[in-house]
């Protein structure tokens, strides 16, 4: 049977302008990475969000995932949160299970 430890996944979509602050943010909280995806696109309660802008980054969103020990999470969570007011950013947090937990302490 294959072990799996339980971590917090945290995912943040948000103005491209946004996307250093959050690096730094997720870096902060001692995650060990993240995943960042520029130009992404769908549809929220302010309607359609298109894909990458050629001149206009202000425009575009981008998203970031980490993947961190539980009990680092909370403060992450509120750092985010605090950042995320005003904007049209959203924050998805989950558990998840790794098999590698050596790779996020």
């Amino acid at each position: 049977m294959t072990l799996l430890t339980p971590m917090t996944r945290i995912e943040v979509v948000a103005p491209a302008t946004l996307g250093p602050e959050v690096r730094d943010l997720v870096v902060r909280a001692g995650a060990t990475g993240y995943t960042s995806i520029a130009g992404v696109s769908g549809l929220g309660h302010a309607g359609p969000h298109n894909g990458p802008h050629l001149f206009n980054e202000h425009d575009a969103l981008g998203m970031t995932i980490t993947v961190l020990p539980v009990e680092r999470a909370p403060d992450l969570i509120e750092a985010l949160r605090t950042l995320l007011i005003g904007t049209s950013g959203v924050m998805f947090v989950s558990d998840t299970q790794v098999s590698r937990p050596e790779y996020f302490r």
